[in-house]
């Protein structure tokens, strides 16, 4: 896919932000970076784009993390702030997209003080500071999506592990994930895996013992499951220390949030390991995206394989730009990652519009819609039940998506009139939805909200890892 690697870097606003961090004039960065006052004038009014070639001046003069220097890091981003706009709070204040660009990119710190309230608000509270309100789970997914969900490093970790263990790809066919992996784990590591009785794991559905160097897996885990909970565990013990220093370089603001982070990262490297990136990306290119064969290529399940397509962004081999959703049937968010920039609702519960709802009412089937967003923007999703871990009820709903531009590479859509299609209009939460005459007024249900734990144990241990 080349749409994002042709697209144009106008980053004006941060630009500036760092050249008056650094204290400097115009005149003596322009000097420093090798160009002209005038044109480093034109590229902070984002009347010029920036190049890689500045960039990377940039990096090597003021020793600047590109990474960080591109994307959205704080809570006021654009998609966050055109949520705000969005409530009927604001009808009849036209507030163009170009204006919400600008306030996030120029004005962070107004963008984040707007944000912050308008979550104090909504939840019916004073405003709080962000370290009372910002919850572990919050930070974690703030800082994934500031990464597009990419992690090349992992990436390329997970590569050569699956390749240590199955060098010819016909063996991993043949033996399976989980009895390579097994191996592994007793012969580099002197570890053993036992499945036990589900009475005696109680809550666990997997239980690592130091002591006896055993790897403790409940008998209630489907195949896939056991796999990635054998993988989680290859990725701990073969690359700790370089998730550690990933942990360590994203600097999060509390231990809570840098434990979820380092299982957030672990859970990454496993899928790296199960769904290695080449050969996962070359799969779904040439099958259209069918889940299906993904899954029965990689011994992997739905969610899964549909959760490791947000993951495609390598530069040379780019996949289709995916956002991925999973709720409960009370409408709890337990995940929510994307390499795209769909709007998700950070403030209240999903459109009701929206099928991924309706997958509770036809088990097992994949529901397609095209849905607008309030932004005038078109997606193209499917929604698919999946049972949560450990359990047969399908209880759990995943959605998955991308701009509708992209849905003639996928093989879910073939059939549908993508020119003229039908369109159902959505708010990224129902209160939202005045643009849109919506006959389900009532929010999702809510139930008790996710706790660290929650998200680190008993909900799902491996974010890939349900069913």
């Amino acid at each position: 896919m080349s749409d994002d690697a042709d697209r144009k870097l106008f980053l004006g606003g941060r630009l500036k932000r760092l050249r008056r961090e650094l204290a400097l004039s115009q005149t003596a960065m322009a000097a420093d970076l090798g160009v002209s006052p005038s044109y480093l004038n034109h590229i902070e009014r984002n009347q010029r784009p920036v190049s890689a070639q500045l960039l990377l001046r940039l990096a090597e003069t003021y020793d600047v993390d590109l990474r960080a220097f591109g994307g959205q890091t704080g809570p006021g981003g654009e998609a966050a702030l055109a949520e705000v706009f969005a409530d009927p709070l604001f009808q009849g204040i036209p507030i163009p997209r170009h204006e919400i660009l600008q306030l996030a990119e120029d004005l962070p710190g107004a963008a984040d003080a707007v944000v912050r309230l308008y979550r104090a608000l909504a939840q019916g509270r004073p405003a709080a500071p962000a370290a009372e309100t910002a919850s572990p789970a919050d930070w974690v997914r703030d800082h994934i999506q500031a990464r597009r969900n990419h992690f090349p490093e992992l990436d390329l970790m997970g590569e050569a592990l699956s390749h240590d263990l199955a060098p010819d790809p016909a063996t991993l066919q043949t033996a399976g994930p989980e009895a390579l992996i097994r191996e592994r784990l007793k012969s580099r590591h002197d570890m053993g895996v036992r499945v036990m009785p589900a009475d005696v794991m109680v809550e666990w559905t997997r239980r690592f013992d130091p002591h006896r160097k055993r790897l403790l897996i409940s008998e209630v885990l489907s195949p896939a499951s056991r796999a990635f909970a054998l993988a989680y565990q290859l990725g701990l013990m073969e690359h700790g220390g370089e998730l550690q220093a990933l942990v360590d370089q994203a600097a999060p603001p509390d231990a809570a949030s840098a434990r979820l982070l380092k299982v957030s990262l672990a859970n990454t490297l496993a899928g790296a390991i199960l769904m290695p990136y080449g050969a996962f990306q070359a799969l779904a290119e040439q099958s259209g995206y069918d889940l299906d064969r993904l899954c029965a290529r990689f011994g992997v399940s739905f969610e899964q394989a549909a959760h490791r397509l947000t993951t495609l962004s390598r530069p040379t081999a780019r996949g289709v730009p995916f956002f991925f959703i999973r709720v409960d049937r009370a409408g709890n968010v337990s995940k929510r990652y994307a390499s795209s920039t769909f709007p998700f609702a950070r403030f209240g519960g999903g459109c009701p519009r929206w099928r991924l709802h309706d997958a509770f009412g036809s088990p097992g089937r994949v529901l397609t819609q095209i849905v607008e967003t309030p932004d005038g923007q078109r997606w193209f999703t499917l929604a698919r039940t999946v049972p949560r871990q450990g359990t047969h009820d399908h209880d759990l709903a995943v959605g998955l998506g991308c701009e509708l531009k992209h849905a003639h590479h996928l093989i879910h859509a073939r059939g549908l009139t993508l020119d003229a299609p039908e369109v159902t209009g959505i708010g990224p939460a129902c209160r939202l939805c005045d643009r849109h005459p919506c006959p389900q007024r009532a929010e999702p249900p809510q139930g008790r909200p996710l706790t660290v734990d929650d998200w680190a144990k008993s909900v799902s241990p491996y974010p890939f890892a349900a069913g």
